[in-house]
């Protein structure tokens, strides 16, 4: 069974609102990300929240989970830990995904389907050269997953820790670069799937 983690506690401070509320595909982002990860086959969607969650917790659909990481301020291994501690301890494939990093169901499927064709225990995006989001990672990973700390980087020391099995998937979609933190770069990438 996939899972996903889907990250909203973050304070959104330089975009100045909630980025889980923001307007993505005729939805808020929140909204949009969930449909995407269900019609790309996840079985199970945890949606972490944090700051304005009674606000966001409105709007994210019933197919997903809501988790509320009160320690949220403390970083975002956090909230990561809060994710992967709600996962069943057998569970399959989980894509990490940020809320901030928007991706259509037809690109997770590509990824999704990719990581278990390999033999790798972590798959994760590439476009020409560059690393993206979301990785997905192993089951058997879960237990690392639920003790990430902020002093050893979070999700980014998990990946460290298994620099040698990571495989880099291009899938010939600069999508899987995007990520915004300002009104400027969420104008930038609604122009960019709008052209895609």
């Amino acid at each position: 069974m996939t899972s996903a983690i889907l990250l909203a506690a973050g304070e959104s401070t330089r975009m100045g609102e909630p980025k889980a509320l923001l307007r993505w595909g005729g939805a808020t982002l929140i909204e949009y990300q969930v449909r995407q990860l269900s019609e790309a086959g996840v079985a199970e969607t945890v949606v972490v929240l944090g700051h304005a969650a009674d606000e966001i917790r409105k709007r994210v659909p019933s197919a997903a989970r809501v988790v509320v990481n009160l320690h949220y301020k403390e970083g975002r291994a956090t909230s990561l830990r809060a994710g992967a501690g709600a996962l069943p301890d057998d569970a399959g494939p989980i894509i990490v995904l940020n809320v901030d990093q928007p991706r259509p169901s037809e690109l997770l499927r590509s990824l999704l389907a990719a990581h278990e064709a390999g033999a790798s225990p972590i798959s994760r995006p590439a476009f020409e050269g560059q690393h993206g989001h979301p990785p997905v990672l192993d089951g058997l990973l879960l237990d690392e997953l639920r003790a990430v700390e902020e002093e050893s980087l979070g999700l980014r020391g998990v990946m460290a820790a298994h620099a040698d099995d990571v495989a880099d998937i291009d899938l010939g979609d600069e999508r899987v670069l995007v990520s915004f933190n300002t009104p400027e770069e969420y104008a930038a990438a609604l122009a960019l799937f709008g052209r895609l």
